[in-house]
């Protein structure tokens, strides 16, 4: 298996250096606009394979040198560090235009890739690479709120006293202010979950958390690298996990022509299957105002591909 990680920024590192130590993959490629920041982060992983039982082929090229990859990973962003950002919207003229470069370029020569999306903002920027790839939108997903609802169910399990992985709760619709809790049918070990004011409070905590990182060390990266690994992993070994992911659609639950998160079925051939949860009025509500926010953001960044 061939993974390619595009973006030599610490998210791209952070998830190259998660693959590496759990061996996920034969031969991985790092490539990015800084050839030279590319080769030091090869190297440096090169040095780490000395302490994993199994070999890898660890190599780094260029954007334009990528070809016949099994699965990309873009993280290639403008630089954000240092920077106030209040939105990740604010990123997304920039990051659009370096996506209609770089996307055709790679499906031209990777064209039996997955594509995995952690570019901000990833619900827009996934609907980009759907397009500009050509590619099925079951072959392009962006890691979306499943960074978020790892955050929620962290705080749940402080909470409830619970492990992480024994609760079963997701966050979907936009990774961004528009995302939503599924608390109707949040549960763990067949109890539910209720909806109570503090488990508002805490998914209050989660809308802003990736912001409180930011605010105090400059970036974020160490859990959206386990979350991006955690996908790559689920098509790598075809899993069928069940995961919140973005995906670009064309009807999903009564929404038209959007893509952000949903609860979808991933395996070796990508997304292959979108769940449909049951939902309370005013879950139904939440979800019509994120998909209306997400759509206003793919209209206004690329008018040009909607549709």
């Amino acid at each position: 298996m061939k993974i390619a990680i595009i973006g030599t920024g610490r998210v791209g590192s952070s998830i190259a250096y998660a693959l590496v130590l759990k061996q996920s993959c034969g031969h991985l490629i790092i490539a990015g606009r800084s050839l030279e920041k590319a080769r030091g982060d090869a190297l440096d992983l090169q040095h780490t394979m000395s302490f994993c039982s199994r070999p890898m082929r660890i190599e780094a090229c260029a954007n334009q040198q990528v070809s016949d990859a099994d699965i990309i990973v873009i993280t290639a962003s403008v630089a954000t560090e240092g920077q106030i950002f209040t939105s990740r919207l604010q990123l997304g003229d920039k990051n659009i235009a370096m996506f209609r470069e770089l996307i055709p370029m790679l499906a031209a020569s990777n064209p039996n890739a997955i594509l995995v999306i952690v570019t901000n903002p990833v619900d827009v920027m996934t609907y980009a690479a759907a397009k500009l790839s050509g590619f099925l939108p079951s072959r392009v997903m962006g890691v979306g709120t499943l960074v978020d609802s790892a955050r929620f169910r962290a705080l749940l399990s402080h909470e409830e006293h619970i492990h992480p992985d024994d609760l079963r709760t997701y966050i979907l619709g936009e990774h961004g202010p528009n995302q939503l809790p599924i608390l109707s049918s949040a549960e763990a070990g067949g109890e539910l979950i209720r909806d109570t004011p503090r488990h508002r409070e805490l998914f209050t905590q989660v809308i802003e958390a990736g912001f409180e990182v930011y605010r105090l060390k400059g970036y974020t990266n160490h859990a959206i690298a386990t979350a991006a690994s955690m996908v790559i992993e689920a098509v790598i070994f075809d899993e069928y996990r069940t995961m919140p992911l973005a995906t670009r659609f064309d009807d999903w639950m009564g929404i038209r022509d959007n893509c952000f998160s949903i609860p979808v079925v991933v395996g070796r051939s990508g997304i292959i299957r979108h769940l449909h949860p049951e939902m309370n009025a005013d879950e139904l509500q939440s979800l019509q105002t994120a998909a209306a926010a997400v759509k206003r953001g793919i209209v206004s960044l690329i008018p040009d591909l909607v549709g």
